[in-house]
């Protein structure tokens, strides 16, 4: 797992890993686990491969592969936007912003959506790659800006999330929340629902606000942070929450997983479980990949585990994905491991890249798409062995 860390101070933030014996343990407590054997059952067959921008710098901004209407689309660090044809890898449309792009792109209602690492707010024409607005908002954009009833929600890394207006990017209204002074590098993307919006904090919160106006609905913590140092203390919500039904459900770093009550915050249950990526559903699945990379499957109704496999141990693991009946993992050196879902038994794997994954996989229909830190995406298709 490659977390990146912020705080005000580089030496407060190194002096309280040093003394945490993070930087102290033996290089044996730290290898990645070695690739088991076993008989594959499915057979994996990449589809295409193609060059979508130069990828993801040492900023490491917010980018993965954004389905809309038959096209992939796609951002890199020297500002570009890319729309490549799903079905055959080739590029139809590239924008050359001239940004520091940080997060994005979204594309909804014929508009790109974008974030920047100078705290800008960025709509542009899909069609023609015309600017409609921009929007100065208080600091670096890392999460996927969303479009809800004429509102483009944007969550910035200090803790504030702006309401636009989605004709002309005018404030509507803003909501501020301080976050600790260490914290993970990254925010949970804005997940709007129904004229709600729900956002996941640096300090384990969960807060449901109104689209139209930012008034808070309700507020619920989900991990309570604890310990005597920043570092023991962090309970970020990064990676993606979900919902199904009438209920939300979120992960927190060295914290908590649990089920709440989409109207009230409430929460349905509880379990001890930190992960940093999110969680990904599937009916009544749950899937995560927790801080040590053992992949966890769980029952959404009630938090009871399913299965737990650690043979991908420190393997630095990208949230994990369903595929069919499948769950899918990247790793840090770029093999794509497939799991039966309901028993946890390895079913293929392939060397899909040379380099990092950028995010987890995109899955389509019964394809996979795969973004590396090189800027390379990949389509994937998995298939019964005959």
């Amino acid at each position: 797992m490659r977390l990146v860390l912020r705080s005000t101070s580089l030496l407060f933030a190194v002096a309280i890993l040093t003394g945490c014996g993070i930087f102290s343990r033996d290089e044996g407590d730290l290898a990645p686990a070695e690739l088991v054997e076993f008989t594959p059952t499915m057979e994996v067959e990449r589809l295409w491969s193609t060059s979508a921008g130069r990828g993801v710098d040492r900023s490491r901004p917010n980018f993965r592969p954004y389905y809309e209407g038959g096209r992939l689309w796609v951002g890199d660090h020297r500002g570009q936007v890319i729309a490549v044809n799903a079905e055959s890898g080739r590029v139809e449309r590239r924008f050359d912003t001239g940004l520091e792009l940080s997060a994005g792109p979204a594309v909804q209602d014929g508009l790109i959506l974008l974030g920047t690492f100078d705290g800008k707010m960025v709509v542009l024409d899909a069609e023609t790659g015309e600017q409609r607005w921009t929007a100065s908002v208080s600091s670096e954009v890392l999460s996927y800006p969303v479009l809800h009833d004429g509102v483009v929600v944007v969550r910035c890394i200090d803790g504030r999330v702006f309401g636009l207006n989605v004709d002309n990017g005018r404030r509507i209204w803003v909501h501020d929340r301080s976050v600790p002074l260490l914290t993970l590098r990254g925010t949970s993307d804005p997940l709007a629902r129904a004229g709600q919006v729900f956002i996941g904090y640096d300090d384990g919160m969960v807060s449901g606000l109104r689209i139209a106006d930012g008034s808070v609905l309700w507020e619920q913590r989900v991990s309570e942070p604890e310990g005597r140092t920043e570092l023991e203390r962090m309970s970020d919500i990064d990676g993606p929450m979900v919902i199904v039904g009438t209920e939300l459900y979120v992960a927190t770093y060295r914290g908590r997983m649990a089920g709440m009550a989409l109207e009230s915050g409430r929460l349905l249950w509880v379990k001890d479980l930190s992960s940093h990526s999110g969680l990904s559903l599937r009916r009544t699945q749950l899937a995560a990949s927790d801080r040590e990379d053992a992949v966890w499957v769980v029952d959404r109704r009630n938090g009871a585990t399913l299965w737990r496999d650690e043979q991908l141990r420190r393997r630095q693991l990208t949230r994990p994905v369903f595929y069919g009946t499948h769950l899918v993992v990247v790793d840090v050196e770029g093999y794509m491991h497939f799991y039966d879902a309901d028993s946890g038994e390895f079913s293929a794997r392939t060397r899909a890249t040379r380099n990092p994954p950028a995010n987890a996989p995109l899955v389509v229909g019964n394809t996979l798409y795969l973004l590396d830190t090189d800027g390379t995406l990949s389509a994937w298709r998995a298939e019964p062995v005959n």
